[in-house]
């Protein structure tokens, strides 16, 4: 067990941990706005007044009123029928964040559900047992709908889910972790089905991923600045406080740091005959700085999303009135996967320029390819294309989602967000810019050893020293994939920042 699940308030810190596994308990303060959520809506449901959900019908049938004797069967149907996603199932730590994110959110009361509900999806997260998601079917709009019945449907002994890594019938799930269906009281279908949290969950995880490559490119930035003994000059502190950029002024301070006290740089600064370097090194503090400010407005949009009530209608047990809106609408997510997007695809973008340039004997001072012998042998001539083949694949990806409307539902959701698949594209985005980093880290550590005896500085020697402990120096050919694979692995994970986390750990704000 680790942490809390509030009624608002959660720090990101939790959200990536539910997403590496962790199984956080429901705060006790959170009961008594449940309960007396749900009380109002009882209350609502057993007078005579339409409301929306819970005595209607559901979109363009909001306006067919069900009887007190079907509102138990309204519920059912709408989490059977609205089990109309497609596509492959979201991973493990997507579905994770999506039962945490979804009691989260009911944890305010303002849904009206019973507190065995939000109990239900705790213990779920809790026990390992993970509903079966299709990853397509949701356009962001009247909340997740499609993937979200797929959730709901394992509440009730519906549906399927993985337990202990086997797939199989929701009530057997259940049933193998010890757990109870609930029997769902009025609007409770609809508060499981609004909401969005499947794209926050997706847009979360893909964060969380270009956050851990973000960091891996300022490393790799820096080993490929002092392997073709670039000049540490456009990162002195006085360029940067004249703009007054703070993701500029932040990027160049770790990049002053990774470099300092080496020896690589120490030899070159008295008789350099270049003037400047290329973008691709010079300008790291300005595009990566922009792209560091994007990443925190995205990450502030996102983390106000996790917190907040995203269902509809509303209950306000204060006041004791119960409101039709849109929260369930994500354009707020959908902004945001675009930010991530473009923020990958031209962090991306930069670290293949780097490793075009490393491979350039005109542009790096290094042989060929980064191999002795060039001609009989290739080198990195042929990961350098993959990088491009990589780069060009965010590229197209990195096109927004957000101003792809379309209208749904008989007109009634004429616009809506495309959050869903918006966010869905950043997980193999990330993918992609962590093995383009990881073939940099390759190259430049092949260049930092071409520059012995010189050594490069202390803290990189460490990123060095991790790079080799996964692929050896290139002397002669050799299939590269899987040496590629591993370092990508290392970028994905952290590992190649964690021997100096202390220098990039204060980049992202609240942990």
């Amino acid at each position: 067990m680790s942490g809390l699940i509030r009624a608002g308030g959660n720090a990101l810190g939790l959200w990536r941990q539910v997403a590496a596994g962790a199984t956080p308990a429901l705060d006790p303060a959170t009961r008594g706005a449940i309960a007396r959520g749900h009380e109002l809506l009882m209350a609502k449901a057993r007078g005579n007044d339409a409301v929306y959900g819970v005595n209607t019908g559901f979109g363009k049938l909001a306006s067919v009123r069900i009887p007190a004797e079907k509102l138990a069967e309204l519920q059912v149907n709408i989490v059977r029928s609205h089990q109309a996603g497609m596509g492959e199932p979201l991973e493990e730590p997507i579905v994770r964040l999506v039962l945490a994110l979804k009691a989260a959110s009911l944890a305010h009361g303002a849904s009206g559900v019973q507190p065995a509900t939000v109990d239900l999806l705790v213990a779920m997260l809790r026990e390992g047992v993970l509903p079966v998601i299709p990853a397509q079917g949701s356009v962001g709009a009247s909340g997740d709908l499609a993937p979200l019945a797929h959730l709901a449907a394992v509440l009730i002994g519906e549906g399927e889910a993985v337990w202990c890594g086997t797939r199989m019938a929701g009530d057997e799930a259940l049933a193998k972790a010890g757990l109870t269906p609930v029997v769902l009281g009025p609007k409770e279908g609809l508060a499981l089905l609004n909401g969005t949290q499947v794209s926050t969950a997706l847009a979360l995880h893909g964060l969380f991923l270009i956050e851990n490559a973000f960091a891996a490119a300022l490393v790799t930035g820096a080993l490929s600045t002092d392997a073709i003994a670039g000049s540490d000059t456009p990162f002195d502190a006085r360029i940067h406080t004249l703009r007054g950029q703070p993701g500029q002024i932040a990027v160049a301070a770790v990049l002053r740091a990774l470099m300092e006290g080496s020896a690589i740089r120490r030899s070159h600064l008295a008789d350099d005959p270049r003037v400047q370097d290329p973008y691709s090194i010079r300008c790291q503090p300005q595009v990566m700085g922009a792209a560091l400010d994007v990443i925190r407005s995205a990450q502030a949009m996102l983390l106000a999303e996790a917190n907040g009530v995203t269902d509809n209608p509303l209950v306000m047990a204060d006041d004791g009135d119960v409101l039709s809106g849109g929260n369930f609408h994500a354009e707020p997510v959908a902004f945001a996967a675009d930010m991530l997007a473009l923020a990958a695809c031209e962090i991306g973008n930069l670290a293949q320029r780097r490793c075009a340039m490393l491979v350039d004997p005109v542009l790096s001072g290094l042989p060929a390819f980064l191999v002795r012998e060039p001609g009989l042998n290739s080198g990195f001539m042929i990961a350098e294309v993959a990088s491009a083949a990589l780069a060009s694949e965010n590229r197209q990806k990195a096109a927004p989602a957000v101003t792809d409307t379309i209208p749904t539902s008989a007109n009634q959701e004429d616009h809506v967000s495309m959050a869903t698949h918006g966010a869905r594209r950043l997980g193999p985005m990330a993918e992609n810019l962590c093995r383009i980093i990881g073939i940099e880290a390759l190259m430049a550590a092949q260049g930092i050893d071409m520059r012995a005896p010189l050594s490069t500085s202390p803290l990189l020697e460490k990123a060095h020293a991790a790079i080799r402990a996964v692929a050896p120096v290139l002397d002669r050919d050799r299939p590269l994939a899987a040496e590629m694979a591993r370092v990508a692995a290392l970028v994905a994970s952290g590992g190649l920042t964690t021997p100096f986390g202390h220098v990039v750990e204060r980049l992202f704000g609240e942990s």
